[in-house]
């Protein structure tokens, strides 16, 4: 299995572009079995959880032409309704195609998806709209067996104890479009994937309002259309190029970046003293070009995770490593997903002074981490500690960077052409090499100052 391997230490220059976004384009392309017309997608990112999505949609029965970029599809065998357990197992965003295969086939068979491991994660908001639309559901040899022969429009409130289920919303919303009369959804999603999703089903002939707000009404339509349509660009990427810069107390521009949807990380970012400056103020503030560079002493602050348009949860363990490089104490506390902390522990083991109490963990910051063998847990979290692996001092090897591949493609070549050094490795990493090597780094650093202080005693 391939793992990184990193020489901290350099400092990132250049300029780079922003992907489309992962959660914005899977519920768009799930959205394909809402029709018999075809459906053209731009900007779509290449990565392991889309290669996934689009073998599910091969197997329900859509003719795809594509793996990235500029991907065609459309459905042509509408008698498929089973999503296997081998495949949903790989990522929970496979549950997107839930509303629209019920909604057009009147059917679904549903494994349970999967994803990654950071604390339970149900769905049971997305079968509670299922059934407040109509639907029935059974327990079938441990799938679910959803089924609506007409979904009628009704009023759905979707909040649940983490607030609203983007997901869930995209679910519902999509399997209005095609109910008979009105629905109304009550503390939905407001985050820019969802708008993302209503802008494209508007394009296919829907009936959607107040997509962005807690609200969200949906007239049902007869039958949808095809379209052509660019995903947005990925505001986690984004912000994660942005920490990348700033770690290494960088100089770097990014092209793409999608600075309306992303003020609370902007406004995190000023309160530490990294500087996000916005090229050209009349450009598209959803497609911006912005300068990233930091102040030399970073101040400390504190972050909580909330639904948009509050702190992004996605974006939380990326804080945490560059809030280890500011003089003093923050606090971060999550309140999205309460045990997305698994990067705490390998963030303490390269030097980090990390203290967590239940959802929060107060970081310590302003000392030097050190380079050494960690694991990524999930996505996000193997990203910190990419971004930690570049300032730290010494080499780092990351294992288990096939999380990292499900939402950034090859993110170690963007990075190397800003300057960093990161080798994608396939054979097995050696331990005790690559700490005896950052032992010995070390030791020939102290050297020449213990020479020093030899020197002036005599």
């Amino acid at each position: 299995m391939d793992f990184f391997r990193i020489q901290g230490g350099r400092r990132l220059a250049g300029r780079v572009r922003v992907d489309g976004s992962k959660n914005a384009a899977l519920p768009l392309l799930a959205a394909v079995l809402l029709t018999d017309q075809t459906i053209t997608l731009h900007n779509v990112p290449a990565l392991t959880d889309i290669s996934n999505m689009l073998s599910l949609l091969r197997e329900l029965g859509v003719d795809v032409r594509g793996e990235s970029g500029t991907i065609t599809l459309r459905s042509v065998d509408e008698n498929q309704v089973h999503t296997r357990y081998e495949i949903v197992s790989t990522m929970r965003a496979s549950i997107s195609v839930l509303g629209p295969m019920l909604a057009r086939r009147k059917r679904a068979v549903i494994a349970m998806p999967g994803g990654c491991a950071f604390g339970e994660r149900p769905i049971d908001l997305h079968l509670r709209g299922m059934q407040a639309l109509g639907a029935s559901i059974t327990l079938l040899s441990g799938d679910m067996s959803v089924t609506a022969p007409k979904l009628k429009g009704t009023t759905i409130f979707l909040g649940g104890p983490n607030g609203s289920t983007v997901l869930g919303t995209a679910n519902v919303m999509c399997a209005a479009t095609l109910a008979e009369g009105r629905t109304i959804i009550e503390c939905a999603a407001c985050e820019p994937e969802v708008v993302d999703l209503a802008n494209m089903l508007i394009k296919m002939g829907a009936k959607i309002r107040g997509a962005g707000s807690p609200r969200i009404v949906i007239d049902g339509v007869e039958s949808l259309g095809g379209a052509e349509y660019t995903v947005m660009p990925d505001r986690i990427v984004a912000g994660t190029y942005a920490v990348a810069a700033a770690v290494t107390n960088g100089d770097v521009i990014i092209d793409d970046f999608p600075f309306d949807c992303m003020l609370a990380v902007v406004d995190r970012f000023d309160h530490i003293g990294v500087i996000v400056e916005r090229l050209d103020p009349n450009q598209d503030s959803m497609h911006a070009s912005v300068r990233v560079t930091s102040a030399r002493l970073l101040k400390p602050t504190q972050i909580t995770t909330q639904p948009h348009p509050g702190f992004p949860t996605d974006l939380q363990a990326q804080f945490m490593t560059l809030l280890c490089f500011a003089h003093g104490n923050s606090v971060i506390t999550e309140k999205i997903y309460a045990e997305r902390f698994l990067h705490v522990a390998e963030l303490t083991r390269m030097g980090a002074n990390l203290q967590r109490f239940g959802s929060t963990v107060i970081v310590s910051g302003g000392t030097q981490l050190k380079g050494a063998p960690v694991m990524a847990s999930d996505l996000r979290a193997s990203a910190s500690l990419v971004l930690a692996g570049l300032a730290a001092e010494g080499v780092t090897t990351i294992s288990r960077i096939d999380y990292l591949d499900r939402g950034y493609h090859r993110l170690e070549t963007t990075l190397n052409a800003l300057g960093a050094n990161i080798e994608r490795c396939s054979a097995t990493s050696n331990i005790e090499t690559i700490a005896s090597t950052n032992a010995q780094m070390l030791e020939a650093k102290r050297a020449p100052s213990m020479s020093l202080t030899a020197a002036a005693k005599q």
